[in-house]
């Protein structure tokens, strides 16, 4: 019959020999033989001894109650096996759901502008303010077209920034040109433009749909901000843009 020095089941099970020499001490695990020198040998039945402990030890269980379970000799070989694979099973399962919650905390954290502090200026100017963000978030974040965008502007890099930026101001410089053009709000290539407008949303941030246009148009002249923005490309720009944008929507949804 094999057995094995303390050393060697070390090696084995991927303990240290003070845990063997202290599951000794302890009589959780006393080796079935010694050499004529008083050193410990452990034979093959120790060693199967040795992997229920380190299961159990594995799931949490104290080594008190691991002793009183592995000494509980009115249950089975198998039926420790049975019960061992339940807890697994049980702990399997715990782990999955911890991971689902970590995913989606990581998930969050890369949510939103993947840009430091500096780079959004740089990108969006002297104006903008951070607390856009935050309240934003407040207004809107249980919406599916929050989470759709932060899904998706979590992505982009200062380049994609630096692009849909830059697209931006080239067709807010078209919207002045019809506004200064005397393009009525309700004329075919004002409606055109504006439904260029949402199609830039849908592509860069979420599904914008002719109802949340229609909530957007009411921002640009309802919120003094909005209003600014566009007014600062052209005075009565924000007035014109929402005009045309509710004209858009009535002849999509045929109102």
């Amino acid at each position: 019959m094999s057995t094995y020095s303390v050393g060697e089941v070390a090696r084995i099970a991927n303990v240290t020999v003070r845990t063997l020499h202290h599951y000794d001490e302890i009589r959780l695990l006393s080796p079935g033989g010694r050499t004529p020198a008083g050193y410990r040998r452990y034979a093959d039945a120790d060693l199967d001894r040795l992997q229920q402990i380190l299961f159990y030890r594995e799931l949490g269980f104290p080594l008190e109650e691991i002793a009183a379970i592995l000494d509980d000799h009115s249950v089975s070989p198998t039926e420790h096996l049975r019960r061992q694979h339940e807890l697994i099973s049980a702990r399997i399962g715990r782990l999955r759901a911890l991971a689902a919650a970590v995913e989606e905390a990581m998930e969050a954290k890369k949510m939103g502008i993947q840009l430091s502090p500096e780079e959004k200026f740089e990108v969006f100017g002297p104006d903008y303010q951070e607390s856009w963000e935050t309240e934003a978030e407040q207004r809107y974040g249980d919406s599916d077209a929050w989470k759709e965008s932060q899904r998706r502007t979590g992505r982009y890099s200062k380049a994609d920034w630096e692009r849909i930026k830059a697209e931006g101001e080239v067709f807010n410089q078209r919207l002045a040109s019809a506004l200064t053009a005397g393009l009525a709000p309700g004329s075919a290539e004002a409606m055109d433009l504006a439904e260029e407008h949402r199609q830039q949303i849908v592509d860069n941030y979420y599904d914008c749909t002719y109802e949340i246009h229609r909530c957007l148009a009411a921002m640009y002249v309802g919120d003094p901000r909005f209003t600014a923005t566009y007014e600062a490309v052209a005075p009565g720009l924000a007035q014109w843009l929402h005009d045309a944008i509710i004209a858009n929507a009535d002849r999509a949804t045929g109102r």
